[in-house]
């Protein structure tokens, strides 16, 4: 009887020994998760916030506060811009000139570097070096390489026989694929990366069964290599779009919008009317226009997903 007590007041004092070391790891875990949610909040939610408070007011940089009601007129304003749309069809056009060509080429470039036995870590340190690269030093080289005269891009054309080549970025046909080829070049790695370590977890016995069976490379990649990387693909397409449609740093760097406003996208639409202008306010609206274009574009994509898993289901 008393070793039967015995046990259960051990039970008991575990219990509560426990109950008592649950709460207080639960206490330690906020404490290290609060500077970063403070941090969070401040820097990322609470702007977001006064973004779109913002946006239906006068607010301006010269006097405090946010200023009188302004109702949808901020809105009103954009929609009926012509800045405000040209800024648009300019953001779009980058993303339409560089989404394509950052996922294909990212995908060759991973399976040709995932065939390779020996020194793979020298093909993906040279395709990734650039991505970690400021974005003030991409400005300074591809201004370097698109200088009229000097430049490497204009002594190129002229060794296959044009002795007057356009100047890139002056041009306004010219200038937004500078942009885009910069952009590629500079960002290209992290989609590589992503592909590669998809690749990998491929296993290889898939492979050496199709080439049993007769399969030629290029049918194993239709056949394996895509349908396993699908998800890779659905990952990389969402967040180069999105990337692609706040596009700023390049486009303010090289261009600074131009010539003329060929060049100028939202973001950068947003900062000349928000610092230039001083009107908080309608940069606001701007950027709630640029975020429901994001949103959309995600919610299109979580429909497609959804659709294509219950047609597999």
């Amino acid at each position: 009887m008393s070793t039967t007590t015995a046990v259960a007041r051990s039970e008991e004092t575990g219990r509560g020994k426990t109950g008592e070391a649950a709460p207080r790891e639960t206490r330690i875990a906020w404490a290290f998760l609060a500077p970063f949610a403070v941090l969070y909040v401040l820097f990322l939610i609470w702007p977001v916030i006064y973004m779109v408070i913002s946006s239906f007011f006068n607010t301006t940089l010269v006097h405090k506060g946010l200023g009188s009601f302004a109702g949808g007129a901020n809105y009103a304003e954009m929609l009926s811009k012509h800045e405000f749309w040209v800024a648009m069809w300019n953001t779009i056009w980058f993303t339409i000139l560089t989404v394509v060509p950052l996922v294909l080429l990212a995908f060759v470039l991973a399976i040709l570097a995932n065939r390779v036995r020996r020194g793979q870590w020298f093909f993906r340190l040279a395709f990734f070096l650039p991505f970690i690269l400021p974005s003030a030093a991409i400005g300074i080289i591809w201004n370097f390489i698109y200088t009229p005269d000097s430049g490497l891009w204009n002594q190129v054309q002229k060794w296959f026989g044009n002795d007057s080549p356009s100047p890139v970025l002056a041009t306004p046909h010219l200038a937004m694929i500078g942009i885009a080829i910069a952009t590629i070049w500079w960002t290209i790695g992290f989609n590589f990366v992503l592909y590669l370590a998809g690749l990998q977890d491929i296993p290889r016995e898939l492979y050496e069964a199709a080439a049993v069976d007769g399969a030629t490379p290029w049918q194993q990649i239709r056949s394996i290599t895509v349908p396993m990387l699908s998800p890779t693909t659905q990952l990389v397409v969402l967040l180069q779009i999105i990337a692609s449609l706040k596009i700023f740093d390049q486009v303010y760097l090289m261009t600074g919008g131009g010539p003329g406003i060929s060049t100028e996208v939202v973001l950068q639409l947003v900062t000349n009317t928000a610092f230039t202008d001083y009107r908080v306010g309608a940069a606001s609206a701007a950027s709630v226009l640029l975020f429901l274009v994001i949103l959309i574009v995600a919610l299109v994509r979580v429909a497609i997903d959804r659709i294509r898993s219950r047609k597999e289901a």
